[in-house]
This record gives C-alpha cells, structure tokens and sequence, in this order.
C-alpha cells in the first residue's frame, strides 16, 4: 500500500524534461497511481508551456488532484503554470519545499528541473509532494484566502492599468 495521499495526478514536460517524465510515470504507476501523461512524447523540441496549460487543466477542472511538470530547470514550468487561475504551482528541488508548499500553502502543482537534480531525488521530492496534505494552521488559510483574493482581483483587471511591460500593449 502506498503511502501517497494523491491518488490521480497529471504529469507533462518539454524535451528537455521528457527523460525525467518518462522514469516518473514509470514509478508512479508502479505505486498504483492513476497517472495521466500529458506529454510530451519524445526528445524533440517542443514549449514548456504546451504541457504545462495541460497539466494546469486537468488539475484545475478536478480530473486530477495534483499536477508535476518538468522543464529543463523548472523555471519555464512553474512561471507558465502559474498564469492559469487556480494553479499554485511551486519548482522544488528539495523535500522540504515540496511538501511543505502542500501544508502551508496548498501547492497542487509540482515544477521541476531536469537538468538540475537527478532522478533519486527527483523520486523523493514527488514522493513528498504526494504524501503532503493541506492541513492549515489559521495563518496558513489566512494566507492562502489572500492568494486566491489577489488571484480574483487579477482576474478582474484592477492591476490592468499599472502594467508597464505588457508586450500586447
């Protein structure tokens, strides 16, 4: 039995990720998780953000519980990730950061570099993803309720008319 709180997750990333990708979709199923593999499906090039709105959607429309993404470093990942509403995603190469980002701060998306860690640890960083609950203390809610307020008021474009190096203006 495993010792994974999640039982549904989506994975996807780049060519530069797609190695990594592809031993983690191999060790999460073997632990009998329902494993969706947005891709990509080779080592040719491709965008990050390709895989990363898929992932997004499938977290955020509750096909799945939580969503992993890898990148080259995990940057690109975590940034396109982060522009879909609902999506907190966070790039970790530690496993601290990787669950406590679920305890604290009701991470649901796991980012990281493939270029930076190696798979080991890229085993026991997810592993601490998958295992972490949201367990909030009343500073821990009061925080994330603040996230989801600024992520309303984006939305809604209060922030619309201070943006200075928005390339569609």
């Amino acid at each position: 039995m495993s010792q994974f709180v999640v039982k549904t997750l989506a994975i996807g990333g780049d060519h530069a990720g797609f190695t990594m990708k592809s031993m983690l979709v191999e060790f999460l199923r073997g632990h009998n998780l329902m494993v969706l593999d947005c891709g990509t499906t080779d080592e040719a090039p491709c965008d990050f953000t390709d895989f990363a709105e898929k992932v997004g959607v499938e977290v955020i429309t509750g096909a799945v519980q939580r969503g992993i993404l890898v990148c080259g470093s995990g940057v690109g990942v975590s940034v396109a990730a982060n522009k879909i509403p609902g999506i907190r995603a966070s790039l970790c190469h530690d496993t601290y950061s990787a669950h406590q980002g679920v305890e604290h701060d009701d991470m649901n998306v796991l980012c990281i570099g493939a270029r930076v860690i190696g798979p080991e640890l890229a085993m026991e960083i997810v592993n601490s993803f998958l295992s972490a609950l949201y367990a909030p203390q009343p500073r821990h809610q009061r925080r994330v309720d603040k996230l989801l307020d600024l992520e309303r008021r984006a939305l809604a474009g209060q922030f619309a008319s201070q943006v200075r190096n928005d390339p569609l203006r």
